[in-house]
C-alpha cells in the first residue's frame, strides 16, 4: 500500500497524532527533533492563480513522496488573498533539509520566485502540537 517503509512510518506517526493515539502522540511530542517552520509570503496579485497551482502541486508532492514531511498547511488572509501563511511540520532537521533539496521543491522555487513580492521565514520551537481527526 505504501511506497516505502519510511513513508509508512511517517503516516503512522502523523496518524497517531491526528487520531489522538495518546502514547504515540506523547512520544512524538517528547522528541525534540520535530521542526516547525512558518512562512509569510506576499504574492503578485496578477500571478496569484499561477502561484496557487504551483504551490499546491509542490505541497502534494512533498506529502506524497517525502517521509520527513509530516504536514504542510497554507492559508490566505481573508481580506488580502495574496498574503499567504504556511505552517510546515517536519519529522527532523534532516527531513526539512531533504525537503528543500527535493526536485519538486527546486521546481517550485524556480517557477514561483518571480511571483513572490516578499517572504518572511520564521523559525519556531514547538510548544504543543495537537490535532483532531477530520
Amino acid at each position: 500500500m505504501f511506497k516505502n517503509r519510511y513513508y509508512a512510518e511517517a503516516v503512522l506517526v502523523v496518524g497517531a497524532l491526528i487520531m489522538g493515539g495518546e502514547k504515540s502522540a506523547v512520544q512524538a511530542q517528547e522528541r525534540d527533533e520535530t521542526v516547525v517552520r512558518v512562512a509569510e509570503l506576499v504574492i503578485d496579485p496578477a500571478q496569484l492563480d499561477a502561484y496557487k497551482a504551483a504551490v499546491k502541486e509542490e505541497m502534494q508532492d512533498a506529502i506524497d513522496f517525502e517521509p520527513g514531511v509530516l504536514a504542510i498547511y497554507s492559508v490566505a488572509e481573508k481580506d488580502k488573498p495574496n498574503s499567504l501563511r504556511f505552517f510546515e511540520i517536519y519529522a527532523s532537521e534532516e527531513g526539512y533539509r531533504a525537503h528543500i533539496a527535493s526536485p519538486h521543491f527546486k521546481k517550485y522555487v524556480a517557477t514561483t520566485q518571480s511571483m513572490i513580492l516578499s517572504r518572511k521565514l520564521i523559525e519556531t520551537v514547538p510548544v504543543q502540537l495537537s490535532a483532531k481527526p477530520r
